[in-house]
Parts: C-alpha cells; structure tokens; sequence
C-alpha cells in the first residue's frame, strides 16, 4: 500500500493505493471512484473515420492531422492559392479549437476531409502543392 495526497481544486485527499502485479491487474475490480481510468474505456471505440483519399508521392505535401477530433469548418477548396500561415481548417480536440495552418506558399491540390468529420491522428487533412 502506498499513502498520496492529492490536491483537487483547492481541496486536499489523503488517498491509499493498494499496488497490484501483472496478471492480478485483470482479476482486480474497478475502484469505485476512478474516473479518469473510465475515460480511456469510453474512447476506445470510436466511430470510425472516414476512409481519406490517397495521397500520390510526389504530388505535394500532405498535411497531416497531428490529433484525434471533429473537423469543424475547411477553409479551403481544391485550387485554392495559399499563403503560409493561412488557416486551411479548424480541428476540434478535447473541446478546444486547433488552427491547422499552411506551412509554406502552395496551391491546395485535394482536401480529404469534409466538417464534421471525425479523424484520427494521421489522417492526411489535405495536400498542399
């Protein structure tokens, strides 16, 4: 047994944890009040992602989600001239809203997502040319 205190939002917990071997993790019961081991429980399944179209070598640079999350709006269109650091679309993840940007000057040769699509980390978002 291991002794911890543990701050939660101001409040102090002097909590025990009972340390478990291998094979004995399966056969333990869940702690009654373990949130955080249930989250990873809910998000081991999740919809699937929407099959991207393939990138060709040589044919520009992909850019790559970095996260899992929601698309929430595509800036941009195939044939679209962009700048570096223009916003090409904004990706929802853990309630926050990430601005995927253009690394260099290019022209948008494909998009491969559509809002409101959910992706995986390396889902290729778009190529750049």
């Amino acid at each position: 047994m291991k002794q911890y205190k543990v701050n939660v939002n101001g409040t102090l917990y002097e909590i025990t944890l009972e340390v478990v071997e291998g094979a004995e993790i399966a056969a333990a019961p869940a702690p009654v009040a373990a949130p955080v081991a249930a989250a990873p429980v809910a998000e081991a399944a999740p919809a699937p992602a929407p099959a991207a179209a393939p990138v060709v070598a040589g044919a520009g640079e992909a850019i790559i989600a970095t996260m899992p999350g929601n698309i929430l709006a595509v800036n941009v269109k195939a044939g679209d001239a962009v700048k570096k650091g223009d916003v090409l679309m904004i990706l929802e993840a853990m309630k926050m809203e990430n601005e995927i940007m253009a690394p260099a000057d290019g022209t948008v040769v494909s998009v491969n997502v559509n809002v409101g699509a959910t992706v995986e980390t390396g889902t290729a978002l778009c190529v750049l040319g």
